[in-house]
């Protein structure tokens, strides 16, 4: 200490490389790289996918409402609708019924896209990684419900009961229990669980993406048919006005139909989420290579 030095000043003087350092919290990392491109790759594997799968979709949609309100039997409407469609595809292919079922399902798969590309983002995980989380469940069921049931709502103006002179006064009159609407909401909740969310786990276990990818959307049918098989029948035998149906008549209805209607499902879900799934799956993980 320098003579005539006040020690308390010397104390005070003490060197600011004594002093504790005060510990930095760790700032998060992300993954940002290329995140234009990646997004760019994400809409671009729903549109592939997406354009691939609504034609056949669109047939059995379509064939399917128009067998509810005419006399013809099922393979003589799709037969007819799919003639239609080869000898005038430029008319198909512009026509509403054909861009509802497209974008329905470019919406359902970018949002499923953008999902796993927010979560490698913000887990900082590579840009090809897919995502099997609750976020990706509630996101792109909350999409595909809300544009399946837009979709159903225009195809019933175009195709149902309405377009024949005798029933537009039933049709008008009869609403949607709430029960039924409930039940479909389940049957499209399992169906795309099992599309978007199952085959990331199912994968390693059969050692192969593309098979866990049309395997778990068809499977889960057999769970969904009976669900599905339920909201219809509240809804054409409500049972309303004292004339209440006993739960084991629906149930002896529901398996009567079960087999057969579980592999109608099954036909039109393994175009919808499976090979339009392998398509998105595939488009994606191929633009995304070296990202």
């Amino acid at each position: 200490m320098a003579r005539g030095q006040d020690p308390e000043e010397s104390l005070l003087r003490t060197p600011t490389s004594l002093a504790p350092a005060t510990p930095e919290s760790p700032k998060p990392s992300y993954n940002t790289a290329a995140l234009p491109w990646r997004m760019l790759s994400d809409l671009t594997a729903a549109f592939c996918a997406s354009t691939l799968v609504a034609p056949i979709i669109t047939i059995i949609d379509k064939s399917i409402i128009l067998r509810t309100s005419t006399p013809h039997p099922l393979p003589t409407i799709l037969s007819s609708s799919l003639s239609s469609a080869l000898h005038t595809p430029h008319t198909f292919l512009l026509s509403p019924p054909y861009l509802l079922v497209t974008a329905l399902y470019f919406g359902t798969y970018t949002t499923a896209n953008l999902t796993d590309t927010i979560t490698a983002t913000v887990a900082s995980k590579p840009a090809n990684h897919i995502s099997a989380g609750p976020a990706k469940f509630l996101a792109t069921s909350t999409t595909n419900m809300s544009l399946c049931i837009y979709k159903d709502a225009r195809f019933a103006r175009m195709f149902g009961a309405s377009a024949s002179p005798t029933n537009v006064g039933a049709a008008i009159k009869k609403v949607v229990p709430k029960s039924t609407l409930a039940l479909f909401a389940l049957r499209d909740s399992l169906t795309v669980f099992a599309s978007f969310n199952v085959p990331p786990l199912l994968a390693p276990v059969l050692g192969s993406q593309n098979a866990a990818q049309f395997l778990a959307p068809a499977g889960v049918q057999i769970f969904s048919t009976p669900v599905h098989l339920l909201g219809l029948d509240l809804y054409n035998r409500p049972g309303g006005a004292g004339g209440k149906i006993a739960w084991g008549d629906r149930w002896g209805r529901i398996q009567r139909d079960w087999g057969g209607a579980a592999l109608a499902r099954m036909a039109r879900v393994i175009p919808a989420f499976g090979v339009g799934g392998v398509v998105n799956s595939g488009v994606r993980g191929w633009l995304l290579e070296g990202v």
